[in-house]
């Protein structure tokens, strides 16, 4: 399971030369102008971030199809631009936003969402019921609140992410086997590489795979900042989330 290692013993702050607009913040920004750049990011969050939705619809005590529905009907509401009116620019993180939308929706809407989603018309985020199903049949079986679940999975979508931006990224540069190999540096972080054997696997010096290492947890890290800053409005809150994503991935 992919862990947050590279930035745990680092004090990170937001740095607003660095922060650009990004995918939350231009949302925000659009308001309730209709964009499509600003429709674009909102459904790219959508899509990245679904399954916490379901997970915590499930853990309400909906059924697989309930929770499927629901959460398309949820999505179809959101990606409606004059449902982000709610949105407040001073506490502007997608997560917390996205989950008290979440609680109000269900608390008022969840019968018409029903209605609506199976009455027919495209959801607007595509959802395998079965294989959500069977993702969640994975979740510990241990008494954990929705919100807490909620607050895991979303820190593992991140960082599903986050290896999948950097994963393509080296298949892009033509070096998917190094990736590969050099992955377990990122994902068990309790794991000690082999240095030399993983040299003479791969035809390298065992310094010159020390130093693949260290790249490649410096680009985790400028990868896992970039998609925090993406659900985030401002760069002052992005070391906050960071410690909140920690803790979640950590209990």
């Amino acid at each position: 399971m992919c862990r947050m290692v590279a930035l745990q013993d680092e004090r990170v702050t937001g740095n607003p030369a660095r922060f650009a607009t990004t995918r939350w913040s231009l949302v925000l920004t659009a308001g309730q102008r209709h964009s499509q750049d600003c429709d674009a990011a909102l459904e790219t969050l959508c899509r990245t971030y679904w399954y916490p939705i379901y997970a915590y619809v499930r853990r309400r005590g909906y059924s697989s199809e309930d929770a499927s529905d629901l959460t398309q009907g949820f999505f179809a509401r959101l990606l409606e631009q004059p449902f982000l009116a709610g949105a407040d620019k001073a506490k502007g993180r997608f997560r917390s936003y996205l989950l008290a939308s979440l609680q109000h929706f269900l608390a008022n809407e969840w019968d018409a969402a029903r209605t609506q989603r199976r009455g027919g018309g495209r959801p607007p985020i595509s959802i395998d019921a079965a294989a959500a199903s069977g993702l969640y049949q994975l979740e510990p079986a241990h008494d954990q609140t929705a919100e807490t679940v909620f607050e895991r999975r979303w820190a593992l979508a991140l960082l599903d992410q986050v290896l999948r931006r950097l994963r393509a990224e080296y298949v892009d540069s033509g070096k998917e086997r190094l990736f590969e190999v050099l992955k377990p540096a990122l994902v068990e972080p309790e794991r000690t590489l082999r240095y030399r054997d993983i040299g003479n696997e791969l035809g390298m010096t065992e310094g010159a795979v020390k130093v693949a290492v260290y790249r490649m947890r410096r680009r985790y890290r400028d990868h896992l900042l970039s998609e925090v800053e993406n659900t985030v409005a401002s760069p002052e809150e992005v070391g906050e989330e960071l410690h909140s994503l920690f803790t979640a991935v950590g209990g």
